[in-house]
């Protein structure tokens, strides 16, 4: 399996994947890949003739220097799990901070429509800032066809979706469900640093939501709120950071239902120092 880390080199492999009329999928990630990582790999392989995965812990979508420390970096592993997935068709590109940025890491600054002020975007300052221009120049090397990513960052889903739309980047964002553990926990990077008991404790986030759904057919989004608040609040271990049901489009909390909306519950927890974000769709 082939490892790039000079855009340069594997721009120039693109270009002749492409001229001998070959398609290209894209999986970006920030390594330390699990099961949920293979999933995405595993349908863009399916929809295209070769797929780049790239590996890289983006300095400028981190609010937090200590969590950008921690971050698990684990490109060995990350190849060798790549493989059993495909030795051929997977291309993995793991380029320097300076490759990147060129000696600037900084952030562009990005117009959203208001969608990176909702959620995240009020916990994260400057964080889509961040993904979208990582994720910009991501497309700018690599020029894929399509590119996938997780619904459980339903929130960066739709803000990828508008960066592609408002810069008239020609790659088909795919956004793929979220891939949970056995016990319901959505699969994250950050799961391996859950110390045992917060770990044994996190089911308890997507059994809130499950619970939370069956709810929002009968009440209203403020009462559905109210009893999630609650839960969290009678938990010893699990601090609730924010949870808000919001129109998929806008992102915007839901003033009143309606049924020509869809709408999802959005939360996120605190387990010990390790923040976990999940949604569910509501209708």
């Amino acid at each position: 399996m082939k490892v790039y880390s000079r855009k340069e080199d594997i721009a120039k492999t693109i270009s002749h994947l492409k001229a001998d009329d070959f398609t290209v999928g894209m999986v970006p990630t920030m390594g330390a890949l699990h099961q949920g990582h293979l999933q995405l790999v595993k349908r863009a392989l399916n929809e295209n003739d070769k797929v780049v995965v790239s590996v890289f812990v983006n300095p400028t979508q981190f609010d937090n220097e200590e969590d950008l420390v921690k971050y698990p970096r684990t490109l060995e592993n990350d190849v060798e799990l790549l493989k059993t997935v495909s030795k051929t068709d997977i291309i993995v590109y793991a380029p320097t901070v300076n490759d990147i940025y060129e000696g600037k890491t900084v952030s562009q600054s990005f117009d959203f429509d208001g969608l990176e002020f909702e959620m995240e975007g009020k916990f994260r300052t400057g964080h889509f800032d961040g993904v979208g221009t990582i994720v910009k120049r991501f497309f700018d090397i690599v020029k894929p066809h399509k590119a996938y990513f997780g619904e459980k960052d339903f929130q960066q889903l739709t803000i990828i979706k508008k960066l592609v739309e408002k810069h008239n980047i020609p790659v088909k964002i795919v956004g793929c469900k979220i891939h949970r553990e056995t016990n319901g926990l959505a699969m994250s990077s950050r799961n391996t640093r859950l110390k045992p008991k917060y770990k044994a404790a996190a089911p308890f986030i997507y059994k809130t939501l499950k619970i939370a759904k069956e709810k929002f057919g009968t009440k209203s989004a403020s009462k559905v709120s109210e009893w999630v608040e609650k839960q969290f609040a009678n938990h010893g271990l699990l601090k609730l950071e924010y949870f808000l049901i919001a129109d998929t489009e806008t992102l915007k909390p839901i003033k009143r239902k309606s049924n020509k909306k869809t709408y999802r519950a959005f939360i996120a927890v605190y387990a010990d120092d390790i923040r976990l974000i999940d949604n569910i769709a509501l209708n």
